[in-house]
């Protein structure tokens, strides 16, 4: 079967398919097994492509992006890992309206986004300046930090999805965001998304951004493998305020541990595993719930061989 779909996608002229590739260096943690099949597509006809291939020999998929929100299990993924290449990159920039408007591909990287958009002096997208992720993967999560998030700014989305092959153009009214989320269609990739921004002065958005990175250095361990924050905030609370009450910094097991400076990460060390990952994510919400009573919301997305629930 996998000789075939092999077969099958380079015929259709997907370059550099790969068998049994290691995840874990595409992904911040750096833990976890292998991809059956690791694919980077550059055009929605590879989409297409790896769409039919997928459903003729039962094979799952995911897209990877940045990896910077995905702890792939150590037996590895069973199906397609999707990475999108340089073809679903760049940035157009609309000044000519009262607000400006940025459209860009999915694979471009959200701090790249951020910095033209302070250069094209447009204003409330600075939030993403530190956000390690993909366009693409932001809008799928509806990704947010300090105050802002993509449903405030996002006003359309290219998609393709795979059991058809089409690209289709959705509002973000179709796209049902809410906290840390969204519900885009199970086999729907994300290609494109256009943003509508207010003028802004240049310099005081750029040094937005650099009080953002200040902060980000100062609170989060930026220098240790990790996916970013691992479980949403509950109403009215936070995350990290509940896992350091409940005197979890520090927490190890095996490789992985809280973080001694922001309670809210997970940090990996070499010869993690991602069991150790998971061991710590579920002692953290078994000591937070006896503590407090709130039950943690993982954000971080799990890759396993069989579904995980949050």
């Amino acid at each position: 079967m996998i000789d075939a779909a092999v077969e099958e996608l380079r015929t259709a002229g997907l370059a550099g398919v790969r068998r049994d590739a290691a995840l874990a260096d595409l992904t911040t943690l750096r833990v976890g097994g292998p991809a059956r099949l690791l694919v980077t597509a550059e055009r929605d006809a590879d989409l297409a492509a790896i769409g039919r291939v997928a459903a003729r020999h039962g094979l799952p998929w995911v897209v990877v992006g940045r990896g910077s929100n995905l702890l792939v299990a150590d037996e590895g993924w069973p199906g397609i890992a999707i990475v999108l290449g340089r073809g679903f990159r760049g940035i157009e920039v609309d000044d000519t309206a009262a607000r400006g408007r940025v459209r860009a591909g999915a694979a471009e990287p959200l701090p790249t986004l951020a910095v033209r958009v302070a250069d094209a002096g447009f204003t409330g997208f600075a939030w993403a300046c530190a956000v390690p992720g993909t366009l693409g993967g932001a809008v799928r999560m509806n990704a947010g930090a300090h105050g802002g998030d993509m449903a405030s700014a996002l006003v359309e989305v290219d998609l393709v999805r795979l059991r058809t092959g089409v690209r289709e153009t959705w509002v973000p009214e179709a796209l049902g965001f809410a906290y840390r989320r969204s519900q885009l269609p199970e086999d729907a990739v994300v290609v494109s998304g256009t943003l509508e921004l207010d003028r802004g002065d240049p310099a005081e958005v750029r040094a937005e951004m650099d009080a953002i990175r200040t902060w980000r250095r100062t609170h989060q361990p930026l220098n240790h493998p990790n996916c970013g924050s691992v479980f949403t905030n509950p109403p009215g609370d936070h995350a990290g305020r509940l896992i350091d009450a409940a005197g979890c910094k520090g927490l190890t097991i095996g490789g992985a541990a809280v973080s001694e400076r922001h309670a809210n990460f997970i940090v990996t060390r070499p010869g993690a595993t991602a069991a150790d990952v998971v061991a710590v994510i579920e002692e953290v919400q078994r000591r937070v719930r006896d503590a407090s009573g709130v039950e943690l919301t993982a954000e971080v997305v799990r890759l396993s061989p069989a579904p995980v629930a949050p």
